[in-house]
């Protein structure tokens, strides 16, 4: 039994019936159409370039490196003129965009921010790409961070309130596995760009404007893509948010008999909930839990993603090789969650994010012991593989167990400790990939997943099958 209970209503008071709860039920008997994938898929071609930017950190490392802006290690633990500094710039502004304005997207709505913080992370990239000082491109980079987590917040947030419980592990599988279509292809392009300059510019720099370029798809994607009716609602747009409900149900030919379809219920009054009411009870439990669960979780996952090429050069292998194995281990990005999507929603979630992080456990440190090419990059595939089968698990997770009305900025709440913690680990592998080698990073990376196994074997709440916001 789980010490932490799961109820979607807390803190709401609730007139019988009322229009977000009459949302929630029909959202949740709404059939698995091909209109509500074609909807998670757009969804997720915008996710792509949160994931394009997160790893291009660590593979235009080593061309940061040549060309003099940064170095692979620093004399000083905080040193800002390393890779490490980078990555904590990364996740710095990551860390301010998810835990700061995480209620950016509950206040304006899914859609509008869906598309502006992919704007803003567009323009900060284009503006670092273009820096010919450490201190610039850390700036630049910490303000594409920004963008970058109020984004990923709001895809979470988009997916969990429209597909309904049964489907929603398989969503967020399919989710994170075309999202993770950007790792081959950041991967490819520095594989094939960062040794170069074609026409006089690093490559590192084309990589990067690369990825700026193509997020410009969001203004087409966003015209495809509806409001929340479960946020329209919660905000008093009752008749906007049926309209979009009708629109989901028709496309996928389950509207509602009008002999027995309730009359538009009224809005429904709710309790507003402040930033500080998140750390009292009912919520506090939930946000204690996750944020232990993220502080460890983005140590496991991007102590390894983010230097995977430069753990491989620590184990004599060369830049142009280390670079062309990486791009063979980001293939297990996007399939890997596909295969998962088998049992996406067979087991409860913590017990998926539990058995991926022992298996990240025994694959890291055989990793860590390999010296041949091949056995390297059997180990960093099934690594990676376990690495994103615990992502899609847990962005599902850490969305779900709050109400609408806050979803957003709880989860972005919590969120934001994986984005701290990541932050500190650029630092904290930098030295002891000095100190202790690559086997003293696996070693670190070890005791974060246990304490992620223990959490969630012994405290986290049970979802599969529970609908959003219903009494």
């Amino acid at each position: 039994m789980s010490v932490v209970g799961i109820d979607t209503n807390i803190g709401i008071d609730t007139p019988s019936p009322s229009g977000p709860d009459e949302i929630s039920r029909r959202l949740e008997a709404m059939a698995a159409t091909g209109y509500v994938w074609r909807l998670v898929i757009l969804l997720s071609l915008g996710g792509c370039f949160e994931i394009y930017d997160l790893f291009l950190t660590g593979y235009i490392a080593p061309g940061l490196s040549r060309s003099g802006l940064l170095s692979t290690t620093t004399q000083a633990f905080f040193g800002f003129s390393g890779i490490g500094a980078f990555v904590a710039a990364t996740f710095a502004g990551l860390f301010v965009g998810t835990f700061f304005l995480g209620f950016l997207a509950d206040r304006f709505g899914r859609r509008a921010i869906f598309t502006y913080a992919l704007l803003a992370y567009t323009t900060a990239s284009v503006i670092m790409a273009c820096q010919t000082s450490s201190g610039g491109l850390l700036l630049w980079r910490f303000l594409a961070g920004i963008g970058i987590g109020v984004e990923v917040i709001t895809i979470d947030a988009y997916i969990t309130e429209l597909v309904p419980s049964r489907m929603r592990g398989r969503a967020f599988a399919v989710n994170q596995s075309i999202m993770f279509v950007a790792v081959p292809v950041v991967a490819f392009l520095a594989w094939w760009l960062v040794p170069l300059a074609p026409y006089g510019v690093e490559g590192w720099r084309w990589v990067v404007l690369i990825g700026a370029a193509a997020s410009m798809i969001i203004w087409v994607l966003r015209l495809f893509v509806p409001e929340s009716p479960l946020w329209l609602a919660r905000h008093g747009r009752t008749e906007d948010a049926f309209r979009i409900l009708a629109t989901l149900e028709a496309r996928g030919g389950a509207a509602m008999n009008p002999s027995t379809s309730p009359a538009r219920p009224a809005t429904q009054t709710t309790t507003r909930v402040a930033f500080a009411d998140l750390f009292r009870p009912p919520y506090v439990s939930l946000v204690v839990l996750f944020m232990v669960f993220n502080l460890c979780q983005a140590f496991g996952f991007y102590g390894f993603a983010n230097w995977v090429p430069t753990l491989l050069v620590e184990k004599g292998i060369t830049v142009t090789k280390s670079l062309q194995y990486s791009f063979i281990v980001a293939f297990a990005y996007p399939i890997a969650p596909l295969l998962a999507a088998s049992f996406a929603d067979r087991f409860e979630r913590r017990w998926i994010i539990a058995g991926a992080c022992i298996a990240i456990i025994v694959f890291g440190m055989a990793f860590a012991q390999m010296t041949a090419p091949a056995l390297l990059i059997v180990c960093g595939v099934l690594l990676t593989a376990c690495n994103t089968t615990m992502s899609y698990a847990y962005h599902a997770y850490q969305t779900e167990v709050f109400p609408t009305q806050i979803r957003a900025q709880a989860s972005g709440l919590v969120y934001s400790m994986s984005r701290l913690s990541a932050t500190f680990s650029g630092f904290i592998v930098a030295y002891m990939l000095k100190e202790a080698g690559v086997t003293g990073v696996f070693g670190l990376i070890t005791a974060a997943m246990l304490i992620v196994v223990i959490a969630m074997a012994l405290f986290g709440p049970d979802v599969r099958g529970k609908a959003l916001d219903t009494v």
